[in-house]
């Protein structure tokens, strides 16, 4: 099948879904000036800290616990990266149509909270996110914009201990709240299941593709490469997020020749 019958088949079953579970990874927010981080090129790709760590290491919930300036010096290298970022035609796209559809839900790796920034309100963030802060003694939290001029994490205003962004490091569990999430929504039950931009490495990430590749429910990847999913899905489309979601867009709201 051509891009363009891909794109015209995607395009047709998300205008009948009513139901839709966007999953989302890095690759979504490269059209936005951020980096992938992992991947080729990316902000951690094939190089030790300045310490000599693995990112794994650095960023580790062990490393935050123990030495919290090291794991605060590469958290806010991923924070300077998203600073000042804006949504991009994919984030603004998908919340577009949250105001169309009866439930459309975003699972998404990434820790840049653009899918908020663009409207989107059924999000979950299963790594957190980097504008907010919580105490690691008193779990008092707080919203932090930026983390310009801070060299070291803030003390916690109620009792004066360590502050950590509120994002899911190395090592450390996933959020309860946010798995029992997305076990919901897939519980509930969805009538199409897309993979924007990730790569899929992830048991969790790839977890709601396979589950509807199992059932029988449509399932769509739009990723450039070729990731652990790529052979299950419905419908695969080679393209980055940023130029495929206006193309299904414009497919599933055509122009009314009127209007010319």
């Amino acid at each position: 099948m051509t891009q363009a019958r891909t794109l015209d088949a995607v395009a047709a079953l998300l205008s009948c879904a009513q139901r839709i579970l966007f999953v989302t990874g890095a690759g979504i927010s490269v059209d936005s000036g951020l980096p992938t981080y992992r991947g080729i090129g990316g902000l951690y790709h094939d190089r030790l800290t300045s310490e000599g760590l693995t990112i794994e290491e650095a960023l580790s919930g062990e490393m935050m616990a123990t030495r919290p300036e090291i794991a605060w010096r590469y958290i806010a290298e991923i924070e300077a990266s998203c600073r000042g970022a804006q949504p991009n035609a994919a984030h603004r796209l998908i919340a577009a149509l949250e105001q169309e559809k009866r439930m459309v839900c975003v699972l998404t790796q990434n820790v840049d909270g653009l899918h908020r920034a663009a409207g989107s309100h059924n999000v979950i963030e299963i790594h957190g996110t980097v504008h907010r802060l919580q105490c690691m003694a008193c779990h008092h939290g707080r919203t932090l914009p930026d983390y310009a001029g801070l060299a070291l994490p803030p003390e916690c205003p109620q009792c004066g201990s360590v502050m950590r962004p509120a994002v899911v490091l190395f090592g450390e569990a996933l959020p309860t709240r946010a798995v029992e999430r997305i076990e919901a929504v897939l519980a509930q039950g969805v009538d199409a299941v897309l993979s924007v931009g990730t790569s899929s490495v992830f048991p969790y990430i790839a977890g709601p593709v396979v589950w509807a590749a199992q059932r029988g429910v449509p399932t769509v990847e739009i990723n450039p490469g070729e990731t652990p999913v790529s052979a299950l899905v419905t419908h695969r489309l080679r393209m980055c997020a940023a130029e495929a979601l206006p193309e299904l867009w414009f497919r599933m709201h055509p122009r009314d020749p009127a209007e010319d």
